[in-house]
């Protein structure tokens, strides 16, 4: 089952849409106002499903009457670094690893995200200031829809609602000159962050694990219209219900929280920087479009566009000034 956040266009507001459809030939179908999208992810199935056949007897919406909007509006965001061969590309261009740090295999590290950066599948990205290497981030991220704490990875799957498509945007400079200070970034990144098109249940992908219970999609990232990336999620080191068992360890993790992957190999201008030590490809620039798609998921598809938005100059330290002077 694939649930969407949307507003009829033209409108404001937010609801609850049932997807039925392929590809960009689908049709949208209302369920009752008030409708929590995360709510129909936490209910039983077979109420979900009854809600959803109600649903589908409403009037459809075609994708031009409609804006889908983020499908959730998270609480909390937390972005995990789960694939190999993407830590020790990105690490050498940004970090001058020679290779995967040790502490890399001992736990799944991830890092608290923005929520209120979230975009919606179609929604224009303005480039933010201060950077010159734009880059995206191909990821899958899980929506929760159960409060857990010291949860373990079996009863960890209860909490995963669905699933959806995220591009992580990244101005690699700023970044870089934020994790030099020993800090994660945090103006690098908190500028946007789409997830959609929409979420696909967790029970409807319960045919794309492979035999360690990993999902297995396809992903792949296109940049005006030319394939830039590719891999697939079964490479990740753990999987998302260790990613859930690991963020609940002495801590809460919350109904409408989202965890992510982190990006996949090759799915991110900076990985090829770290393997070339050039930048090629070119960061993005103000007109390119970013597509992104993940097998059973759908697609994101984000222009950017040169920001309007007035910003404050960076005011530098002041300065120590030294004793006895």
């Amino acid at each position: 089952m694939r649930l969407a956040s949307y507003r009829p266009a033209g409108e404001s507001g937010r609801r609850t849409g049932l997807v039925v459809g392929e590809r960009d030939d689908w049709w949208l179908h209302p369920f009752p106002d008030g409708t929590d999208l995360v709510g129909l992810l936490a209910a039983d199935p077979a109420d979900r499903e009854a809600a959803a056949d109600a649903a589908a007897q409403t009037d459809g919406l075609r994708p031009g009457q409609v804006v889908l909007l983020p499908p959730v509006y998270p609480v909390a965001m937390r972005d995990f670094l789960t694939f190999e061969a993407h830590v020790e590309g990105v690490g050498k261009g940004m970090q001058g690893h020679a290779s995967v740090p040790p502490e890399w295999y001992a736990a799944p590290s991830f890092l608290f995200m923005a929520p209120h950066a979230v975009t919606g599948a179609h929604d224009d990205v303005a480039m933010p200031p201060d950077t010159q290497r734009l880059d995206y981030e191909l990821e899958i991220a899980a929506i929760i829809c159960r409060d857990v704490r010291n949860v373990t990875p079996e009863r960890a799957r209860a909490a995963i609602g669905g699933y959806c498509v995220m591009n992580d945007w990244s101005a690699r400079d700023v970044q870089g000159r934020e994790m030099r200070l020993g800090l994660g970034p945090s103006k690098g990144k908190d500028f946007a962050t789409t997830i959609g098109p929409w979420v696909v249940t967790a029970d409807e992908l319960d045919d794309c694990r492979d035999a360690d219970g990993f999902l297995d999609l396809a992903m792949t990232v296109r940049v005006n219209g030319v394939e830039t990336g590719a891999d697939r999620s079964s490479h990740m080191g753990w999987s998302f219900e260790h990613l859930v068992s690991y963020a609940s360890r002495a801590s809460w993790v919350k109904a409408g929280e989202v965890l992510a992957s982190g990006t996949c190999a090759s799915g991110a201008l900076a990985e090829a920087w770290g393997r070339t030590g050039s930048l090629t490809p070119p960061p993005l620039q103000v007109g390119d479009v970013v597509e992104m798609t993940i097998e059973r998921l759908g697609t994101v598809r984000n222009r950017v566009v040169e920001s309007t938005e007035p910003v404050p100059p960076i005011v530098p330290a002041r300065r120590r000034v030294p004793q006895g002077v």
